[in-house]
């Protein structure tokens, strides 16, 4: 059974940083494309950073340049370094897993992931 448990998340003034971290259970992150995801309320659910097998990046501009994703094999983790915090960034952020084995992709579309986690509140205030 695989399970995706995040942290790391809570309250932090505009400017400030927080970082994220999802911890997966069931399935090997190393064989795995990974991707962080946000909803804020009455909003979609948007993808925000992603990192393939092979250690390729993507980013949402909304966040770029803010925003690293990282991955730590070993520890079978995923982080999300957030840094320089908008009010915008206020949502619940979702770690998820891609179901894919053929593609070595930094997908940002929620359909390309088949695994996710309960979310972690972020609020940033201004």
């Amino acid at each position: 059974q695989v399970q995706l448990v995040e942290s790391g998340g809570g309250l932090v003034q505009a400017g400030g940083s927080l970082r994220l971290s999802c911890a997966v259970s069931g399935r090997t992150i190393s064989r795995s494309n990974m991707g962080w995801f946000r909803q804020a309320p009455g909003k979609q659910r948007e993808g925000v950073a992603g990192i393939s097998r092979g250690r390729v990046t993507s980013y949402a501009n909304s966040v770029k340049d803010r925003f690293t994703i990282s991955r730590d094999n070993a520890k079978n983790t995923v982080y999300l370094q957030m840094n320089s915090l908008k009010p915008e960034d206020t949502a619940v952020y979702y770690c998820s897993l891609d179901t894919s084995v053929l593609f070595d992709r930094a997908s940002l579309t929620a359909r390309d992931y088949g695994y996710w986690g309960q979310g972690t509140q972020v609020t940033v205030s201004s």
